[in-house]
């Protein structure tokens, strides 16, 4: 039976802690909702009402444009182990970039990784936990490092390029409020 709190119980911070793959929900008013899996260690717990993760370049900003017209987010793990559990934080988001004040206080709680685009910062509202019995056990065999490889073989103004041409506008037509200059 599904369970709300909240926060984030220590328990809970210790499961997204673990968890090598999360998924980040988002919808405009008008417009696709988004659903995007997100890896490579990039989630973090910062408190027990506030999630962050860091945001890497990819083929869209949906989430970007998507906060920009309506804040609402929501991030799920789900546990591929033998321990059954699906945690949904449920909350009001925010992007922080390269440049802007907070980028320097959130940059040291992550990884350095090549292609880092901005960071996502949610105040968690509710939390909801559910059994998961139906989600199959698996086990990780290892981080993908074609996204990572090819950030590498960027220069910053290559990326620039890709994000003015990617990741500026949403498969919508939404500005995704990207500062292309400041990365």
């Amino acid at each position: 039976m599904a369970e709300f709190f909240s926060a984030l119980e220590p328990k809970h911070e210790d499961a997204l802690r673990a968890a090598p793959v999360f998924f980040v929900a988002t919808a405009p008013r008008d417009g696709r909702i988004n659903l995007s899996p997100k890896g490579m260690d990039t989630l973090r717990v910062l408190s027990p009402t506030q999630i962050a993760y860091l945001d890497l370049t990819g083929s869209g900003n949906e989430t970007a444009a998507h906060l920009r017209v309506d804040n609402r987010i929501t991030l799920m793990i789900c546990s591929f182990t033998r321990n059954a559990l699906i945690l949904r934080a449920y909350g009001k988001a925010r992007n922080i970039q390269p440049g802007e004040d907070e980028w320097d206080e959130l940059l040291p709680h992550f990884t350095d990784i090549a292609g880092s685009r901005q960071i996502f910062v949610i105040d968690v509202e509710t939390v909801q936990t559910s059994c998961g019995y139906a989600v199959p056990e698996m086990e990780l065999v290892a981080e993908r490092q074609t996204l990572r490889k090819w950030a590498e073989g960027k220069a910053p103004e290559q990326l620039n390029e890709y994000r003015t041409l990617k990741n500026s506008v949403s498969i919508d037509g939404l500005p995704t409020g990207i500062k292309i200059n400041s990365l």
